[in-house]
C-alpha cells in the first residue's frame, strides 16, 4: 500500500509539473507582456513575440546611449537639418504630452551609433527584420491592421480593419522632417539601421488608412524607433 501511494504521489507529481512547464512554453510562444526590460533611463517596457521574433510593445524613450553617454537633444530645426551624429527631438518640446505614449523621435545616426541606444540583450531592427515580421504576418497590406493599436485614442476615426491581433501596438508618432514634427496622430514611422545610400535609410511607415510603405527616408528625419530582441 505504501509504495502504491509512493508511485500515486510521484505520478501526480510529474504530471503537475508538466503542465506548469507547457504554460510556460504556450505563455512564450504567444509572449504575453512583460516588465522586464528597462532602459538605462529607468523606462520599462513590454515585450511580444511574433512569429520567430520578440519586439518591443513601446516606442523608444531613452535620452542615453547603454553606456550612459548623452543622445543630444535638438530642437533647433535648422540645426537638426545639419546634424551628422545621433540626436532626439520632442514635438514643441512637449515632453509631459508626448514622451510618455509615443517615445521619442530620433535620426539614422542615433540608431547606428556603436554605443547602442538599445537596452541590454535588445537592437533597433535591420530593413530584413522589419520583413520578417511583415512576411509572418502576410503583407504590406495585411501587415498594419494586425500591428496597429484598435480603436480611436490614437488613430483617427475610423480606424477601420485594425484589430493589433499581434500586441505590437503601433502608434502615431508623427515624423520630423524638413520643419516641425508632422502628422501626429495620423501616421508613425519607425527607423531600421540599413543604409540605402549616403544620404537615405530604410523604414517602414503606416497611416490612417492601414497602409505601410517601406521606402526610404534621409538619415537626418526623426522617426520611432520600435527594438527587437537580440
Amino acid at each position: 500500500m505504501k509504495i502504491k501511494t509512493f508511485l500515486y504521489s510521484f505520478l501526480l507529481t510529474g504530471t503537475l509539473f508538466i503542465l506548469v512547464e507547457s504554460c510556460k512554453k504556450d505563455s512564450a510562444g504567444t509572449s504575453g507582456a512583460s516588465n522586464s526590460i528597462v532602459d538605462i533611463d529607468g523606462n520599462v517596457y513590454h515585450s511580444v513575440k511574433i512569429g520567430s521574433q520578440v519586439w518591443m510593445v513601446e516606442n523608444l524613450k531613452t535620452t542615453k546611449y547603454r553606456n550612459g553617454d548623452l543622445v543630444i537633444n535638438v530642437p533647433d530645426q535648422p540645426a537638426w537639418e545639419l546634424l551628422s551624429s545621433g540626436a532626439y527631438c520632442l514635438p514643441a518640446n512637449d515632453a509631459a504630452n508626448y514622451k510618455a505614449t509615443y517615445g521619442l523621435l530620433y535620426n539614422w545616426f542615433a540608431a547606428v551609433d556603436s554605443r547602442n541606444i538599445a537596452p541590454q540583450g535588445w537592437h533597433v531592427p535591420s530593413n530584413d527584420e522589419w520583413t520578417v515580421l511583415i512576411t509572418f504576418l502576410g503583407n504590406d497590406t495585411l501587415v498594419a491592421g494586425k500591428i496597429k493599436e484598435a480603436g480611436i485614442k490614437h488613430w483617427p476615426s475610423p480606424n477601420a480593419g485594425t484589430t493589433n491581433v499581434t500586441g505590437f501596438t503601433a502608434l502615431p508618432g508623427g515624423f520630423r522632417r524638413d520643419g516641425p514634427v508632422i502628422t501626429i496622430g495620423q501616421q508613425g514611422g519607425w527607423l531600421s539601421t540599413t543604409e540605402q545610400n549616403n544620404l537615405d535609410c530604410l523604414l517602414i511607415a503606416m497611416d490612417a488608412l492601414n497602409i505601410v510603405r517601406r521606402g526610404e527616408d534621409s538619415k537626418t528625419n526623426g522617426l520611432s524607433i520600435r527594438c527587437v530582441k537580440d
